[in-house]
């Protein structure tokens, strides 16, 4: 009899629960209709409290985040709802929900991948198709771009070393330039040095002057004094006669 009454008790505590669930999905439903995601997101997680395996719930509130645009938190939860139900219909809308979240996220490979996944569960949906063309030329633009973008990067590495090279050159050309600019200034600097210098030498001081003047002076009088006694020897003496 007491098993009897703990069944009964058991499904009136999970209809209770099953009831909340409920009340919570409608709640999150009627504010994600009015554009109140933030709300819709609390009240699927309520919902999700009474009964962590309801599958209505988890994929709501992937649909929440979605619109709040929290790509990657809508990524986790639609791949898990993807990964859990084993219901094709289901899985079909879980793929097609990551595929879009993928697109928006622009990792366009995943975003193929999710949509031939949805797909394979459901051939006959043309919306998926659409994406699944979209997302691949999406891709197409995104590599086309990545593939400028390298080839803009390798012309703009191959200018700046051939800027760098010019340069080293005219650097090198500037340096040999002032290097050429200081030689002759040495130079010059050299021989006006010696110009200075070669004055100073010719130069004389006044004593030194003084004695070459004295010098020439006694060579005169010598000279004067030899020629005068070269004279008198020479000089015929004449005598008065006395008559």
């Amino acid at each position: 009899m007491k098993y009897i009454l703990y069944i009964l008790t058991l499904l009136i505590t999970l209809n209770s629960y099953s009831q909340e669930e409920k009340k919570y999905i409608r709640a999150g439903n009627q504010q994600y209709k009015d554009k109140k995601y933030e709300e819709a997101n609390a009240s699927y997680k309520k919902a999700l409290e009474k009964n962590s395996q309801s599958l209505k719930a988890d994929f709501n509130l992937g649909d929440a985040l979605y619109q709040q645009k929290k790509y990657d938190e809508a990524i986790q939860q639609f791949q898990k709802i993807a990964d859990k139900t084993t219901d094709k219909e289901l899985q079909s809308k879980a793929y097609h929900n990551l595929g879009n979240s993928f697109l928006e996220s622009k990792k366009y490979e995943e975003s193929i991948a999710a949509y031939k996944k949805s797909l394979r569960n459901k051939p006959i949906d043309d919306e998926t198709r659409y994406n699944l063309s979209y997302a691949q030329k999406m891709l197409q633009k995104q590599q086309e771009q990545q593939k400028k973008d390298q080839e803009q990067n390798k012309d703009k590495d191959k200018k700046d070393e051939q800027n760098k090279d010019k340069d080293k050159d005219k650097k090198d050309d500037q340096n040999k330039d002032k290097d050429k600019k200081d030689e002759k200034s040495d130079e010059k600097k050299d021989k006006d040095e010696k110009k200075e210098e070669q004055p100073k030498q010719n130069q004389l001081s006044k004593e030194d002057a003084q004695r070459m003047l004295d010098a020439l002076n006694n060579k005169e009088k010598e000279v004067q004094e030899k020629l005068k006694t070269k004279k008198i020897k020479g000089q015929k003496v004449v005598i008065e006669k006395d008559w």
